[in-house]
């Protein structure tokens, strides 16, 4: 599956959630909801991290790592919809940043 495709699924999953929360809200998720909802992904993320390295018991960890991760990754996408940020484009051009910044202290 090509990154253009990851990205046509997760607009088609957020147009799904805007008819769900329109129906059981009255409204949509704002900008500011659905970054409060990645950082609580995030939160998640951490704990099941911290079950990877043996501080925490979690049950199926790498089953929930693996979900958690896509949740985030969702989240990252809606928000760069959100916000017309060409997200490919912009991952490419920061790492191409960080490569050239390595290699300049390297």
């Amino acid at each position: 599956m090509e990154f253009a495709d990851i990205i046509a699924k997760a607009k088609d999953i957020r147009a799904a959630y805007e008819k769900y929360e329109k129906k059981t809200y009255g409204k949509t998720w704002s900008e500011a909801n659905i970054a409060e909802g990645f950082v609580g992904d995030v939160g998640d993320l951490m704990k099941l991290v911290l079950a990877k390295q043996g501080v925490r018991q979690i049950e199926n960890v790498d089953e929930k790592l693996a979900h958690e991760l896509s949740d985030c990754l969702w989240s990252i996408i809606v928000l760069a919809d959100l916000y017309s940020v060409d997200l490919e484009e912009s991952f490419l051009k920061t790492m191409n940043e960080v490569e050239a910044r390595i290699d300049d202290n390297g």
